[in-house]
């Protein structure tokens, strides 16, 4: 399956991206549903009443995640990438008042906001580990239309037909691209083929995609990403969700700017600003600001804390080598998503800081003027390190040890791409046998330690 760049980096807010945003995405298209009618129920009157019913992972730590409010945000018509905090605020308090959903193309519909979203802590949804279903009700209480959505990971959301289906639209894209790559052998062998390099092929691929100005684009990404890193550098305080944990990156920050130009600084102090740059944006997220899934909000973190190592403490860093690290860290990520998983409720964390370092890695390593073998070797080298990494979120909140992962995550990509651009590009293991172990890995954790919170630290640590 052809997955864009930006499929793989999408603006969005905190603190998940399959619990988060994916749900608040599923509710907006259950309204484009209603509006279109194809699927209504044959004899049921008008919609009046909405329902939706959070199944898994999605029920699990839902409370955790905010789900039941991107729920109720995505059926008041709002979505992730164009979220106006402040509107969102004033529609929610609305609804709290009147117990009525209005939005254009729809008549009033009556929905509570205490009640109308429903855990369910039973087996989860077969396609998934994150389902939730949504029904909309006529006057008589007939179901008039229902919709089984599944957050997959990243943003990413699909109908049950649509999972059932992916695979083969899938390989219907992949020959319209002129570098059809869906693994990395197959990418490492297009590459020699034409010449190219990983970059410039993921260049070309998005090219024939038509999606508009491409670099434009990528800077907007970056953009987004830098700026999250500032605004987590510049906030102090207290993370929202009763563990009480208090902001770092702004503390570290000071402190390493305070060290500047001492010469008795030690050689490791690069990895506090690699850590801090992580965290920053980690924080961010926990916060419910604004982030890129990079290629989850759990993950956020990582790529963007690399680059900005590359920008501003790298030799020769340029503008140009962050765009090629987006598309070459895009690639990888696509080739992670389609063979595996980016979804911690489904192969542990493994598939978020694991796949993250990953692309990190390879990004880094483009950067710095790797070839495809070493982009290939350093995506592997990180992401064999993360292998049987578990989701075990305290208390179902994205910050322990959530946003410590995202540093050593990052410190991880740039000992990776740093040992591989050491090399040739020659390694045991090919990164195709690392996703695919990875996979395997996933499958074969128990469910307790996938974004549950019925496992691991969520369980072992005291009084949570």
């Amino acid at each position: 399956m052809f997955l864009s760049v930006f499929d793989i980096f999408k603006v969005g807010v905190g603190p998940s991206s399959s619990h988060t945003m994916g749900p608040m995405l599923a509710a907006a298209r259950f309204l484009d549903a209603l509006r279109d009618g194809a699927d209504h129920i044959p004899g049921s009157g008008a919609a009046v009443r909405l329902e939706a019913v959070l199944h898994g992972s999605l029920a699990f730590t839902g409370k955790g995640h905010a789900t039941d409010r991107a729920v109720i945000l995505g059926l008041l018509g709002f979505v992730p990438d164009t979220l106006d905090p402040d509107e969102a605020e004033r529609r929610l308090a609305a609804l709290a008042a009147t117990g009525t959903i209005d939005v254009p193309g729809l008549g009033p519909l009556a929905f509570d906001p205490a009640k109308g979203v429903v855990f369910d802590y039973g087996p989860p949804l077969p396609g998934h580990a994150n389902g939730m279903v949504l029904r909309a009700f006529d006057a008589a209480g007939n179901l008039h239309l229902t919709e089984t959505y599944y957050s997959i990971g990243g943003g990413f959301v699909l109908t049950g037909r649509q999972l059932r289906t992916e695979a083969i639209k899938g390989d219907d894209a992949k020959v319209s691209r002129p570098h059809p790559f869906a693994t990395a052998a197959e990418m490492l062998a297009m590459g020699d083929a034409s010449g190219l390099s990983i970059a410039a092929m993921k260049r070309a691929n998005e090219t024939v995609a038509g999606s508009g100005s491409l670099d434009a684009g990528l800077d907007r990404l970056w953009s987004v990403m830098d700026a999250c890193i500032d605004r987590g550098l510049a906030t102090d305080g207290i993370l929202p969700g009763g563990l009480k944990v208090r902001r770092r990156a702004h503390g570290i920050h000071q402190a390493l700017l305070a060290e500047g130009g001492n010469n008795l600084a030690q050689p490791h102090v690069v990895n506090d600003w690699l850590s801090v740059y992580a965290m920053a944006v980690n924080e961010e997220n926990a916060a419910g600001g604004q982030v890129v899934t990079a290629p989850t909000n759990g993950a956020a973190g990582v790529v963007p804390a690399v680059i900005r190592y590359y920008r501003d403490h790298c030799v020769g860093a340029t503008h140009k080598g962050i765009r090629d690290f987006l598309l070459t860290a895009a690639a990888v990520g696509g080739i992670i998503k389609t063979n595996a998983s980016i979804s911690g409720a489904e192969v542990g964390c493994q598939g978020e800081v694991g796949s993250a370092a990953a692309m990190a890695a390879a990004g880094l390593c483009a950067a710095l003027g790797g070839t495809n073998a070493q982009v290939e070797n350093a995506a592997e080298i990180a992401l064999e390190h993360h292998l049987g990494m578990t989701c075990d979120p305290v208390k179902g909140l994205v910050q322990v040890p959530c946003i410590e992962r995202n540093g050593l995550g990052a410190i991880k990509a740039v000992a990776a791409a740093s040992l591989a651009l050491r090399g040739d590009g020659t390694h045991v293991v090919p990164l195709d046998v690392c996703v695919e172990t990875m996979r395997q890995t996933g499958h074969d954790m128990s469910v307790k330690y996938k974004e549950t919170s019925t496992g691991g630290l969520a369980v072992n640590l005291p009084d949570c």
